[in-house]
Protein backbone atom coordinates (compact mmCIF):
# COMPACT_ATOMS: atom_id res chain seq x y z
CA UNK A 1 0.00 0.00 0.00
CA UNK A 2 1.11 3.30 -0.97
CA UNK A 3 0.47 6.23 1.81
CA UNK A 4 1.02 10.26 1.23
CA UNK A 5 3.48 11.32 3.84
CA UNK A 6 4.41 15.12 4.63
CA UNK A 7 8.01 16.05 5.73
CA UNK A 8 8.28 19.60 8.02
CA UNK A 9 10.72 20.59 9.94
CA UNK A 10 9.09 22.09 13.57
CA UNK A 11 10.55 25.12 15.65
CA UNK A 12 13.41 22.29 16.94
CA UNK A 13 15.07 21.46 14.47
CA UNK A 14 12.74 17.59 14.12
CA UNK A 15 11.43 16.43 10.80
CA UNK A 16 7.70 16.05 11.45
CA UNK A 17 6.40 13.10 9.24
CA UNK A 18 2.73 12.35 9.23
CA UNK A 19 0.06 11.07 6.82
CA UNK A 20 -3.23 13.24 5.55
CA UNK A 21 -5.03 9.93 4.86
CA UNK A 22 -4.39 8.69 8.58
CA UNK A 23 -5.53 10.93 10.86
CA UNK A 24 -3.33 11.10 14.02
CA UNK A 25 -0.57 8.93 12.76
CA UNK A 26 2.47 10.88 12.74
CA UNK A 27 6.35 10.65 13.87
CA UNK A 28 9.16 12.26 13.91
CA UNK A 29 13.32 12.30 13.46
CA UNK A 30 16.70 14.00 14.11
CA UNK A 31 16.74 13.76 9.95
CA UNK A 32 14.60 13.07 6.90
CA UNK A 33 15.77 9.52 6.59
CA UNK A 34 14.59 8.84 10.65
CA UNK A 35 11.64 10.27 10.44
CA UNK A 36 10.83 8.57 7.48
CA UNK A 37 11.78 5.44 9.07
CA UNK A 38 9.81 6.34 12.01
CA UNK A 39 6.81 6.98 10.15
CA UNK A 40 6.87 3.79 7.87
CA UNK A 41 6.69 1.94 11.37
CA UNK A 42 3.71 3.55 12.44
CA UNK A 43 2.09 3.83 9.69
CA UNK A 44 2.53 -0.29 9.98
CA UNK A 45 1.10 -0.53 13.60
CA UNK A 46 -1.74 2.31 12.51
CA UNK A 47 -2.74 -0.70 9.71
CA UNK A 48 -2.02 -3.77 11.30
CA UNK A 49 -5.09 -1.84 14.47
CA UNK A 50 -7.18 -0.55 11.81
CA UNK A 51 -7.33 -4.80 10.40
CA UNK A 52 -7.34 -6.25 14.03
CA UNK A 53 -10.45 -4.34 14.63
CA UNK A 54 -11.99 -4.85 11.50
CA UNK A 55 -11.90 -1.36 10.30
CA UNK A 56 -11.74 -0.77 6.42
CA UNK A 57 -8.33 0.68 5.14
CA UNK A 58 -8.28 4.63 4.22
CA UNK A 59 -8.10 5.25 0.53
CA UNK A 60 -5.36 6.78 -0.76
CA UNK A 61 -5.36 10.28 -1.46
CA UNK A 62 -5.34 11.48 -5.17
CA UNK A 63 -2.34 14.37 -4.92
CA UNK A 64 -0.91 16.63 -7.52
CA UNK A 65 1.96 19.05 -7.34
CA UNK A 66 1.16 22.70 -9.05
CA UNK A 67 2.81 25.41 -10.12
CA UNK A 68 2.11 28.68 -8.84
CA UNK A 69 3.47 31.74 -10.35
Amino acid sequence: MKVLVVLERDEDGFVVAYSPTLPGCISQGRTREEALANISEAIQGYLESLRKHGEPLPEPLDTEIIEVK
